[in-house]
């Protein structure tokens, strides 16, 4: 009994110890047992410290086999390479100046584990070699500054950037989100700009614009605001009052009309009587119907050739270009200034052309394509579900681009 006595108090001891060993850990504060963990220092996601590092710059004509020879990798691990990463990178097309690192054991025999190139200053492609080949894409953390800037344009925007110590890269952003409501290629002394956007930084450098998040330009005594905005599957530029900055084209240069021969590579021509490409679409119409311009534009050529008969071509911007064929009359000179629906000629059926019709043709990027087979800008609102939150940020973002000081270049 004395036995089972003294068991049942030991017991009791060590209960109690435990409870209170327990009570002593929930009490310590977490920062009194957190322990210091060595930070291991990467390249390119991969450990430094396990390996030796090697970098250079690809130089004209060479290839991958040029550089992995000397490192210890077969030609047959090589060709491997090339065939698993085909849909990652093309090792086949490393350009020259880019630079690359090679990663190598720490053994004497300093054979490539990982070769790694840059293929722009965020991006790399790291292809790992030995028995797990394998290729697989990286990006540099990115930071992004919001900056704000103005200038007085007194001779071309682009100048007028670069005179002012600013990304070139703004330019060409710029060029894009006003191409439908500002005419570049009218820009006067006196326009201007005003715009907060993102720039890009890597490691310290610079790297580019990001996105502009809100604009404003003087041109031609009108003044064009556009702010960014993404909203679920809405992502574009809108004014003040939430239209899109983009105008769609017109469907048809001509009212009441009929397609009678539309885009083809193939056509048998009516008056040449032999098969041949047709680049363009024909609207068959009365003659002296009235053609307009399906999209804002200038006037690159108002004349008269001998197949096209009158015809009327239209610049819209640095990507887009239309012509109309085989008018009556032409009511623009070259040089004009036209907005979408002003009337540019009517209806007639000179040159080569067996009747009264319009041949519209339409370029991308110096390609004449099918109009209606391109994704062009569809120039909807703001959804209405997003017009309240739409207001708001233009509001404040107005706001700032007001308290922008234009600044001339001197």
């Amino acid at each position: 009994m004395r036995i089972v006595n003294f068991l049942l108090f030991l017991f009791t001891l060590v209960l109690v110890s435990c409870f209170e060993t327990a009570q002593s850990i929930e009490g310590i504060d977490s920062e009194d047992i957190s322990m210091e963990v060595d930070e291991v220092p990467l390249r390119y996601g991969i450990e430094e410290d396990a390996y030796k590092i090697y970098e250079g710059t690809i130089k004209k004509n060479q290839f991958l086999a040029d550089i992995l020879l000397g490192y210890g990798v077969p030609y047959g691990e090589i060709a491997a390479l090339e065939g698993v990463s085909k849909d990652v990178h093309d090792v086949r097309k490393l350009k020259a100046g880019d630079n690359y690192a090679v990663f190598t054991n720490l053994d004497s025999t300093e054979r490539a584990s990982f070769f790694v190139v840059e293929t722009s200053p965020a991006n790399y492609v790291v292809y790992q070699l030995g028995d797990s080949i394998s290729a697989y894409l990286g990006q540099k953390p990115i930071k992004t500054k919001i900056r704000e800037a103005g200038g007085l344009i007194t001779s071309s925007l682009y100048q007028t950037i670069y005179d002012n110590d600013l990304p070139v890269d703004l330019a060409g952003n710029l060029s894009l989100i006003y191409a439908w409501t500002v005419d570049f290629y009218r820009i006067q002394k006196g326009d201007y700009f005003k715009v907060i956007y993102e720039e890009r930084f890597v490691e310290g450098k610079r790297i580019g614009v990001g996105e502009i998040i809100a604009a404003e330009f003087g041109h031609r005594d009108e003044v064009f605001h556009g702010f960014f905005f993404e909203e679920g599957k809405t992502s574009d530029y809108y004014d003040l009052e939430g239209e899109n900055l983009r105008r769609a084209f017109l469907k048809a240069p001509v009212k009441f009309s009929r397609i009678s021969s539309k885009y083809t590579m193939k056509r048998y021509h009516p008056v040449q009587k032999r098969w041949k490409a047709h680049l363009g679409t024909d609207y068959a119409a009365p003659k002296g119907t009235p053609i307009v311009s399906t999209a804002d534009g200038e006037v690159v050529a108002s004349a008269y050739g001998k197949y096209n008969g009158n015809y009327v071509k239209v610049r819209h911007n640095g990507t887009y270009t239309t012509q109309y064929l085989h008018m009556s009359k032409r009511a623009v000179r070259t040089g004009d200034y036209v907005r979408q629906g002003d009337v540019i000629g009517y209806v007639g059926s000179t040159g080569l052309a067996s009747g009264p019709h319009v041949c519209y043709r339409f370029w991308v990027n110096g390609r004449q394509v099918d109009p209606y087979q391109q994704d062009l800008p569809s120039g909807d609102p703001i959804p209405e579900e997003f017009r309240a939150d739409f207001t708001v940020k233009s509001d404040s973002l107005n706001q700032i681009l007001q308290k922008i000081m234009i600044e001339k270049a001197l």
